[in-house]
């Protein structure tokens, strides 16, 4: 121990230490005086608990004229943790994403009558950008609209072997999810099948950016 240790220094210095750790935010010097013995020589057991701290995990330090202790700098990157925050779909995003998967292949424009709204140019962004939906083919009508359909990241993500395995209409049912009094003839769509009206997207044909071709199909 340093020689500025004397005994009722470093019984001061011993009882500041104390009041630092326990401390929710800086003390200043009058802080600390107030809490200590009147005679005690703050100043000088502050001085002696910072040499003593120099080096340490934990230094003493003064921050805006207060002190307290804090991990050194060059061990900052002991405490940082880098994790992946899951990224929640937006409701408009899971209804798109979920017409994507039942009707592929599936252009804006039918996704927008399936939904009964008009789709948000972001919205598709999104589902492209996570990987989950994908560019695959362009319609035989006027304008040759894109066609969407999901990717083997969809399939990943929902724990499903290929299309066919997505919930069926007495699955859907169950879940809540369709309605008991559907009208008659009703059927959900069966994406695994392919679509004979589509031609594949080459890649010379792919838009340079998203924004090329989404909103621009009538």
């Amino acid at each position: 121990m340093s020689e500025l240790f004397d005994a009722e220094l470093a019984e001061t210095a011993r009882r500041i230490e104390a009041l630092l750790f326990a401390a929710a935010e800086p003390l200043s010097v009058v802080d600390l005086a107030r809490r200590l013995p009147e005679e005690s020589e703050v100043a000088a057991a502050l001085g002696a608990l910072q040499v003593r701290y120099q080096g340490r995990g934990v230094e003493l330090v003064s921050v805006a004229g207060r002190w307290r202790f804090q991990t050194a700098e060059d061990l900052a990157w002991l405490m940082t943790e880098e994790r992946e925050e899951p990224r929640r779909l937006s409701k408009a995003a899971q209804e798109t994403l979920a017409i994507v998967a039942y009707h592929q292949p599936v252009t804006r424009a039918e996704i927008e009558a399936v939904r009964g709204v008009q789709a948000s140019r972001g919205t598709l962004d999104v589902l492209l950008e996570l990987g989950l939906v994908k560019m695959r083919g362009r319609r035989r009508t006027p304008g040759r609209p894109v066609t969407f359909g999901t990717t083997d990241r969809f399939l990943e993500h929902y724990g499903l072997a290929t299309l066919a395995d997505l919930p069926g209409m007495a699955e859907m049912k169950a879940a809540g999810l369709l309605s008991i009094d559907l009208p008659a003839g009703f059927n959900l769509p069966d994406p695994s099948t392919s679509d004979p009206d589509e031609d594949p997207l080459y890649l010379e044909d792919a838009p340079e950016f998203v924004s090329d071709f989404v909103g621009a199909e009538e």
